[in-house]
C-alpha cells in the first residue's frame, strides 16, 4: 500500500466526498484552508508525483484509481479498510464513519472483531465535555495489515470468538472504563476492575 500522511488523507477524502474532483473552492470551503495555501499546494504535488491525484485542465483535481484503493475499493475488506485507516490516523466510529463513506451498522462488528483480535484499541478520550470512543491500531494490527503486502486478502479475517462472546467482551470493557471515570478512590477502583477480570477469565474470553 502506497503510504499516507494525515494530510494526504484529508486531500483525498475531499476528492471522495466531491464525487472524484475537486477544485479551488472545495479546499477553499473545506478545513484545509487552515494549512496555508503553500502547505496545500505542496501536499497537492506530491500526491500528484505519487501518481494519487491528476491535474484536468479546468485546473481541478482528480483522486485516481491508485489512491482510490488504498480506503475506497470494493476489492479490499472493510477490517483491512479499517486496518489501513488507523494506521494513518486513530478515529473515532464517526470519523471511520464518515471517512470510509460506509454505515456505522457495516463497521462496528468489523471494529469489534479487529478488537476482540487485539488488532486495535478503544480508549475514551473527553472531547467537549463529554467521553469519546477512539480507536487506535495496535503492533499486532500493523503486522496484520502489512503482511496482506505479500499474501493479499485471500485468507478471510475471522476473530477469535463467537458474535457473543465478541459483544459480552465489548460491554465488559465499557463497564472498566466507566469505572476508570468515576470519581472514586483509587483503591475501589482496582478492587472492582480485578472482580471484572476474575469475571473475563470464568467466561474464558
Amino acid at each position: 500500500m502506497r503510504r499516507l500522511g494525515t494530510i494526504d488523507l484529508e486531500i483525498l477524502h475531499l476528492a471522495i466526498r466531491e464525487k472524484g474532483s475537486f477544485n479551488e473552492n472545495h479546499l477553499e470551503n473545506s478545513e484545509l484552508k487552515r494549512l496555508g495555501v503553500g502547505r496545500i499546494l505542496d501536499s497537492l504535488a506530491s500526491l500528484k508525483d505519487r501518481k494519487m491525484l491528476s491535474l484536468n485542465g479546468d485546473g481541478s483535481f482528480s483522486i485516481t484509481k491508485l489512491a482510490q484503493d488504498i480506503l475506497w475499493s470494493n476489492d479490499i475488506p472493510v477490517w483491512a479498510k479499517i486496518l489501513r485507516l488507523l494506521q494513518i490516523k486513530s478515529c473515532s466510529i464517526a470519523q471511520i464513519t464518515d471517512i470510509l463513506r460506509m454505515p456505522e451498522e457495516e463497521l462496528t462488528e468489523e471494529i469489534e472483531d479487529l478488537r476482540k483480535n487485539q488488532f486495535i484499541l478503544m480508549s475514551p478520550q473527553r472531547q467537549e465535555e463529554r467521553l469519546v470512543k477512539i480507536y487506535e491500531i495496535l503492533p499486532e494490527g500493523i503486522e496484520r495489515i502489512d503482511k496482506t503486502e505479500t499474501e493479499g486478502f485471500n485468507d478471510s479475517f475471522k476473530a477469535k470468538g463467537s458474535k457473543s462472546e465478541i459483544e459480552i467482551l465489548g460491554l465488559i470493557d465499557e463497564i472498566t472504563k466507566e469505572i476508570q471515570s468515576y470519581e472514586l478512590e483509587q483503591s475501589k477502583k482496582d478492587s472492582a476492575i480485578k472482580m471484572i477480570n476474575k469475571l473475563k477469565d470464568k467466561l474464558g474470553i
